[in-house]
């Protein structure tokens, strides 16, 4: 058992060095060159680095011990009950709970002037938790996620025409940060157990696009809410999010103020979860007391994890952001940005605590047919895209519906083309890759990038986490499309190669004829 840990524990800690170095490594290099940053916010930095790799490591070792079993038994507790409304009403419910304090929606919410911060965090709750049941009814009843998306998405960009376009960017954006650490283990968990129940073609697909379901009703809801309350944005002072640290003794105050102000936060998050989960043992039994103490240990593990790492980003990375992205906008006119942002985006996307959850799902679901290593690739080539698109809308100022509109137009066309799972897959991956790198380090540097270059914040810096939730969904699905391809291929020169055998073996031939009309009859 000792060793067993230790072996996990040195298997977690390297993938969280592997996936955090190069981002680090990156931002420190242009510290040094491009973009140098203050003794302080250097300090912060390499504190975050250190909180992010600790916390990362401990984060997907208790998610893997804790959110995912639990979810599947819960999704195959639903699936088995039969019972529509049960299906729904405790969909709603755990869609709501799991969101209310997702760590990367609590940072959106604080970065959005203008809005009342638990009036946007209910509203986008809410749009989760409705479209979390609409989920769990779609894999019941057996639709295509395609129609559906491609109804709410259009339904979506009809309501943008009745608010102001200043709150477009800040409705898509609640859209992929609402898919974040304690979001995405629970409801990819519970897909999975409701898919196990189920059989025939399709069943490993339903396993996927909850996620993607999820992120489309927050967008619906804070349009809904920006034509209800008539919002408006606010002002931005991007110095406001660097702190100045006079020794090491003040980082250490602000770190130890952020491990006791996350805690409550993930506590909050967590309680719930825990509780709902304590509710289900007591009135289905179905864990054993061992896989109780597992499933208990690992909810710890989660708490701690998450509170290192949300750290690390805040304290940390977000000074950061913002420190790059106003020096970088100041050099060769502004236009540095979009090569330096498609290296950090291809790089930062690995960092994402839900992006190591779906990888490793969907590894596991596909039997190892679509590896680890290929998801992060074609998301990296993604998010590096989005981030590349979002710092060229900060220089031109065009509205994201430029973008959007289109994006998702060849997104949802070619999902007619690739197969069914890889859609689901792909639409669910634009949702995880949004999370909380995107909101504590993507964002406050455009948030930056565009205060320096005099831009509207609200319309041309938020939108950025749109875009990452977009870029992987058409990458992901570019590349199921080469996959179909090659099936096509192989089956072809396997059936060549098949028709060349028989011609020489006449006797094999006859058999085979044979046992073809015996099956037949």
């Amino acid at each position: 058992m000792y060793l067993h840990l230790k072996e996990l524990i040195k298997d977690k800690l390297h993938e969280s060095l592997t996936s955090i170095l190069p981002i680090a490594g990156i931002v420190l290099l242009l510290s040094i060159t491009l973009a140098p940053m203050s003794p302080s916010t250097f300090l912060l930095f390499l504190l975050g680095v250190l909180c992010l790799i600790a916390g990362l490591s401990i984060f997907t070792m208790g998610a893997e011990m804790s959110m995912q079993p639990l979810g599947n038994k819960l999704g195959a507790s639903l699936a088995t009950s039969g019972k529509l409304w049960l299906i729904a009403g405790v969909s709603f419910v755990i869609g709501i709970l799991v969101t209310i304090s997702e760590p990367d929606l609590q940072i959106l919410a604080e970065q959005v002037s203008g809005v009342e911060n638990l009036l946007l965090i209910l509203t986008v709750s809410i749009g989760v938790g409705i479209f979390l049941a609409i989920a769990m009814l779609k894999i019941v009843f057996r639709i295509n996620l395609a129609v559906l998306l491609a109804f709410f998405y259009i339904a979506a960009f009809v309501l943008c025409l009745f608010i102001s376009p200043d709150f477009w960017s800040v409705a898509f954006d609640s859209g992929g940060v609402t898919t974040g650490p304690m979001t995405v283990p629970f409801i990819m968990a519970i897909g999975a157990g409701v898919a196990n129940m189920r059989s025939g073609e399709d069943g490993h697909s339903d396993a996927f696009g909850l996620v993607a379901l999820c992120s489309i009703g927050p967008i619906l809801a804070v349009l809904i809410l920006g034509i209800v309350f008539d919002l408006n944005g606010g002002e931005y002072d991007p110095e406001s999010m660097i702190p100045m640290v006079e020794s090491t003794r003040s980082a250490m105050q602000i770190y130890l103020h952020g491990f006791a102000q996350h805690a409550k936060d993930v506590g909050m998050a967590l309680l719930p979860t825990i509780v709902f989960a304590g509710l289900f043992q007591l009135v289905t039994r179905a864990f054993s007391v061992k896989k109780l103490i597992r499933i208990g240990v690992g909810i710890v593990y989660t708490f701690v994890g998450l509170v290192v790492f949300l750290s690390g980003a805040n304290e940390g990375f977000v000074p950061a952001g913002a420190s790059l992205g106003h020096s970088i906008a100041l050099l060769g006119n502004g236009y540095l940005l979009i090569p330096v942002s498609m290296l950090i985006g291809y790089f930062i996307v690995n960092a994402e605590p839900a992006v190591y959850v779906l990888n490793k799902q969907v590894e596991q679901i596909t039997a190892g047919a679509i590896s680890a290593s290929t998801m992060r690739l074609t998301l990296s080539i993604g998010v590096s895209a989005a981030l590349g698109l979002s710092m060229l809308r900060i220089l031109t100022g065009i509205s994201i519906l430029w973008i959007l509109i289109p994006g998702y137009a060849i997104a949802l066309g070619l999902s007619l083309f690739v197969p069914k799972f890889f859609t689901s897959i792909a639409f669910d991956s634009g949702g995880v890759a949004s999370g909380v790198m995107m909101s504590a380090f993507v964002l406050p540097l455009s948030i930056s990038a565009c205060s320096a270059l005099g831009g509207n914040v609200m319309s041309q810096a938020f939108g950025c986490v749109a875009f990452v939730a977009l870029t992987p969904i058409i990458s992901i699905q570019i590349c199921g499309l080469i996959y179909k391809i090659k099936e096509k291929r192989a089956i072809r020169r396997f059936t060549s190669e098949t028709e060349i055998i028989l011609d020489y073996s006449p006797t094999l031939s006859k058999t085979l004829a044979k046992r073809n009309k015996e099956v037949k009859s």
